[in-house]
């Protein structure tokens, strides 16, 4: 089988803003030589393409030398777009700066001007140091060290090798914190990301031991502000996993005001302060705080806003995806069904517009709650086609306890309807879903009896059944694990309207 032609050139060029082309245009001309018209026409030629076809381009170019060796030139021009790139963000980030002055000291170097790059060595430094890049710090070091022993130790005495060892294991001992802060940040993160909040015991030992190993092998490191933002973090992280909100919001409080003491350290990261304050937000209306999640909520809105932002196609997805999915999160759980749906053109649109690049866990969460808001307000159809979306259109290993959530709520939403004759087929593809997560917790144990005996209900007042059911699901309210559910969706709050002809919004605010 022949392999597939390669589109990175073409998504390489698709991702290119208008500026960064036109940039290439100019670079090309002046850098590349002999073949800067063929880069180009081919450059031309791919960027029109909505969709890469190698062999329209090889049929559109059969006549020109170009075609004869296609594999040579693309990858001569993919490379000729990178260092074009390379060329236009070279003074876009601090960090980007720094490598392009270990560049000069690397140059100065090997020109034997020891003294010159010794001299730029610590103008970097100085600029490394401010933004604790820890990384470009150590590699300072070694240029540092090389030129000591160029210069036949004529600059140094034995104090400034003691100073220079104490710095340098200061610096190990600040990256090797970070690698384990990183280790125990992710390994809890990919359990929250595939399997949802913990819900047994089991779980719980789990994320126990993950926390005393850090304890054990990172708290009594070399903590600098993103050392103690990590630590922060994953606190707050464990927390939240275990559904310990009281303790979790402390932590985050903390990374807030972190974050806001030591601005021009996180600058360039805006992804951070956006994950800090969306966390706070919903930690802080799990425990009630609406005032303060609202004061979060206008701070979280006004982030794309903050002076010296550079904005790129990346942070417009994340700003999206961040602050639309919160402040849709925030219309459900309190009750402000409207203010939610209004939002809900904008959200199709973004939908729509960064597909490919909005992951499988956000879209589960962005169909869900949206199913929710048309709930809210009545609209069962239109609840029930975001629900389909996320159970026929999200990958349900990436999803697991959404998707959980989604199946329940689908049930619902058909006896809401009236669809009797379609919830058996429902309620057994339900419990097939289930049972290949080889656990049924007491939550969805008592919601499949319920349907079950709606169906074998002939009268249509079910209101015995409903008290029944809301009796069964408040003693799971003091369940510290059990209760997880209603997070996604009020479930308590639909039972306790049905059985006493309330609405579900009063419930949910009451």
């Amino acid at each position: 089988m022949a392999n597939k032609a390669s589109d990175n050139l073409h998504r390489l060029i698709k991702s290119l803003s208008k500026a960064e082309k036109r940039y290439f245009k100019v670079f090309s001309s002046r850098h590349v030589i002999g073949e800067k018209n063929n880069y180009q026409v081919l450059f031309d030629a791919i960027d029109k393409q909505d969709e890469y076809d190698e062999a329209a381009l090889l049929k559109r170019f059969k006549n020109k030398p170009l075609a004869h060796r296609f594999s040579i030139t693309k990858n001569r021009l993919y490379a000729a777009i990178l260092k074009s790139l390379d060329s236009f963000h070279s003074g876009s980030s601090v960090e980007a700066q720094l490598h392009r002055q270990l560049h000069w000291i690397e140059i100065l170097y090997h020109k034997s001007l020891y003294d010159q790059s010794l001299k730029q060595l610590h103008s970097s430094r100085k600029l490394a140091e401010k933004h604790e890049k820890v990384t470009i710090l150590a590699e300072l070091a070694r240029w540092e060290k090389m030129i000591i022993e160029k210069e036949n130790y004529e600059n140094v005495d034995e104090k400034e090798l003691k100073r220079i060892l104490a710095r340098d294991q200061d610096l190990a001992s600040q990256l090797k914190t970070y690698d384990e802060l990183w280790n125990v940040k992710s390994n809890i993160f990919l359990t929250l990301y595939t399997q949802g909040k913990v819900r047994s015991t089991e779980e719980v030992s789990r994320y126990l031991g993950i926390m005393d190993r850090m304890a054990k092998e990172v708290v009594g490191g070399k903590s600098n502000v993103e050392n103690r933002y990590m630590l922060n973090h994953i606190y707050s992280a464990y927390h939240f996993g275990v559904g310990d909100y009281e303790n979790c919001y402390p932590f985050l409080e903390k990374n807030l005001a972190l974050i806001e003491s030591k601005p021009h350290l996180f600058e360039e990261e805006p992804s951070i302060f956006l994950s800090v304050l969306t966390n706070a937000i919903y930690v802080g209306m799990r425990l009630g705080k609406w005032k303060e999640a609202n004061r979060l909520m206008d701070k979280l809105r006004k982030v794309p806003q903050l002076p010296g932002l550079k904005m790129n196609e990346d942070l417009e997805i994340r700003f999206f995806t961040i602050i639309k999915s919160t402040e849709l999160t925030l219309y459900t759980q309190s009750g402000e069904f409207e203010k939610g749906l209004d939002l809900v053109p904008s959200i199709e649109e973004g939908l729509y517009k960064y597909d490919e690049w909005i992951s499988s866990v956000r879209k589960a969460h962005f169909f869900f709650n949206i199913a929710v808001l048309y709930f809210g307000v009545g609209k069962y159809h239109e609840a029930l086609k975001w629900i389909n979306q996320l159970l026929n259109n999200v990958e349900i290993d990436k999803t697991r306890d959404v998707h959980c959530m989604a199946q329940i709520l689908n049930l619902i939403i058909h006896l809401e309807l009236g669809n009797k004759s379609l919830l058996p087929f429902t309620l057994r593809s339900t419990l097939r879903f289930l049972e290949t997560r080889k656990k049924v917790y007491r939550f969805e144990s008592i919601m499949l009896r319920f349907v079950n005996e709606m169906l074998k209900k002939r009268e249509k007042n079910s209101i015995d059944l409903y008290q029944s059911l809301s009796a069964e699901l408040q003693g799971l309210s003091d369940d510290a694990f059990e209760s997880r559910v209603f997070e996604y969706f009020d479930f308590a709050a639909w039972a306790r309207a049905r059985a006493g002809n309330t609405s579900f919004r009063d419930e949910i605010r009451r």
